[in-house]
């Protein structure tokens, strides 16, 4: 039988008591304080992404004035929010709304009648669909990327002082 030599076993067990200290409730609370974190970040990048409302450029003049007159902006940009963050599992879930009521015709496009005439505009639709901004769905494609590193950051100072040598 070979002989491996003799082992100081200390630091392990030192890093176990380290470890040991890590409860659970810190690990949910670092968890919902990431999660909350991404969440703060999607929701500037889909403000910052919605397109503020703004009388069309094409609309009569007739139609500016008789529609328009005192109009400010929409209310789409306004309207984004977060709810509370869930726990399911092992997952925490971040889930970012809208509550206009026109918010999903705007993110993935809608259909229209061309020919129908539109006295807002003054002008008759001429496209069957209009295409979608994407505001949301371009905004948590750059945020998957993204994420894992800043989840690397956080978590690599939330364990620093562990294994630290103390």
């Amino acid at each position: 039988m070979a002989r491996w030599g003799k082992c100081d076993f200390k630091e392990l067990k030192n890093l176990e008591q380290r470890l040991e200290q890590l409860d659970k409730a810190n690990l949910d609370s670092f968890c919902r304080q990431m999660a909350n974190d991404i969440a703060g970040r999607l929701l500037s990048k889909v403000v910052k992404r919605t397109v503020p409302g703004q009388i069309p450029p094409y609309a009569t003049e007739e139609a500016k004035t008789k529609y328009w007159s005192g109009y400010t902006g929409g209310n789409l940009r306004d309207n984004w929010s977060v709810l509370p963050i869930e726990k399911k599992g092992n997952d925490y879930i971040v889930t970012v709304i809208n509550n206009a009521q026109y918010a999903s015709y705007v993110e993935y496009g809608h259909r229209q009648t061309p020919g129908r005439f539109v006295p807002a505009l003054g002008l008759r639709l001429k496209q069957s669909w209009v295409p979608g901004r994407y505001m949301l769905t371009i905004s948590t494609q750059e945020l998957e990327q993204q994420a894992p590193k800043l989840i690397e950051q956080k978590l690599y100072q939330f364990l620093r002082p562990v294994f630290e040598n103390s």
